[in-house]
């Protein structure tokens, strides 16, 4: 959560600098503030990065059934939490991108999750009024990479 609020400040800083910030950068700092939305279990805030024409799982969910299926798992752990590893954004052209990556999620009612699945993740994006709106999630489970046995 510090990572990720350290990134935030430190975009807000560049344009606060004039620097422009690219659109994989952009992407990269949506995703993390949906990140912490999710987290602190504000779904309404978390959907106003999601298009009004959001599709997922090769358009079997809407925007509204994605709506509840948030909420579901907000509810459903007390402490959610979302690990992001490399996210490679494509720009395709000037009002669309990708963005693929491998996202942990966490859950569990206590200090520690007590479940946990990987997911290979990939996005779809448009540019609308100015904000980078997650249009299409596609996402399947992924196995854990086995960690190495102490002495082999």
């Amino acid at each position: 959560m510090k990572l990720v609020l350290h990134a935030t400040l430190i975009a807000l800083l560049l344009v606060g600098c004039g620097e422009k910030l690219s659109v994989e950068q952009k992407i990269i700092a949506t995703l993390q503030i949906m990140e912490e939305t999710a987290e602190a279990g504000e779904h309404f805030k978390f959907m106003g990065h999601i298009s009004d024409s959001f599709h997922a799982q090769q358009g079997s969910m809407d925007r509204r059934e994605f709506h509840r299926f948030m909420i579901f798992q907000i509810n459903q752990h007390r402490r959610l939490h979302a690990t992001f590893f490399p996210i490679y954004v494509r720009e395709s052209s000037d009002d669309t991108a990708s963005a693929n990556f491998r996202l942990l999620v966490t859950g569990g009612g206590g200090l520690l999750p007590e479940s946990g699945q990987l997911f290979e993740v990939k996005t779809q994006w448009l540019l609308e009024g100015g904000d980078w709106m997650l249009d299409e999630a596609n996402w399947e489970v992924t196995q854990m990479p086995d960690l190495p046995t102490p002495g082999n």
